[in-house]
């Protein structure tokens, strides 16, 4: 199916993005479009009922939910009946939530799940959702400070604390509570970890390639290869496979 009967029949890629405050959804909203994000909403913010589009780009349609810090349970149940009915097959499929993002940023101050998010993974039958372990770059930090006292230099410190940070990461207790099969039923479908996004040549390619793995329906998949613009390689390579 060409790219044109595909918009007939889905028309726009529907994404939820979930985050506390300075989780960096909006760094990420930009990066997905060239284009300064102007996003349209009818009332109230974080409102997820709301639709945000890029003027550049109404093929996307992005949900902001705040996360759960603010809401406590309340916001919990609007998250989770939201999902609920908007992955109902008989909404049809462009008007589906199509994928989550999920958002926990890794700066000091806000590296553990809280208690609600916790719930979220374990109780919520999340469907397609990716988490985006966003400000990776301040566990480099720790790790350059790591190295120092073990005697590196500076700049060999610089170089090894990125994959050092990946490498504790990996073993940490984040990805443990995300893919607890016996605690956690739900688990997400993969995890990416972002750094530096915040700078002028910030690339969101792996954001888009583990999106476009995770969709099981190829018609879907071929509408969000075709909507974004960040990765023209990602679009010539679906475009031989497909």
């Amino acid at each position: 199916m060409d790219a044109s009967k595909i918009r007939r029949y889905i028309n726009r890629f529907r994404i939820l993005i979930i985050g506390r405050a300075n989780a960096g959804k909006t760094t990420i909203l930009q990066r997905v479009d060239p284009a300064v994000l102007m996003a349209s909403r009818e009332r109230g913010v974080h409102d997820i009922e709301n639709e945000m589009v890029f003027r550049s780009n109404p093929g996307f349609v992005f949900h902001d939910s705040r996360g759960f810090e603010a809401g406590g349970q309340s916001e919990f149940d609007k998250v989770k009946a939201f999902i609920t009915r908007r992955s109902n097959e008989r909404l049809g499929l462009r008007n589906r939530i199509h994928v989550i993002w999920y958002c926990i940023p890794m700066d000091e101050d806000a590296r553990s799940f809280t208690e609600a998010e916790v719930k979220f993974f374990t109780q919520c039958n999340t469907g397609n959702i990716i988490v985006l372990f966003t400000k990776f770059d301040a566990l480099y930090d720790d790790e350059f400070a790591e190295l120092i006292s073990k005697g590196a230099s500076r700049k060999d410190a610089e170089v090894l604390a990125p994959q050092h940070a990946k490498e504790a990461f990996e073993n940490g207790p984040q990805l443990k509570l995300l893919y607890n099969r016996k605690g956690n039923q739900h688990p997400p479908r993969c995890h990416i970890c972002l750094a530096d996004m915040d700078k002028d040549d910030a690339d969101c390619g792996i954001l888009i390639e583990c999106t476009a793995k995770t969709l099981d329906d190829d018609t879907l998949k071929q509408m969000f290869i075709s909507t974004q613009r960040t990765n023209v390689e990602l679009c010539m390579r679906y475009a031989v496979e497909m």
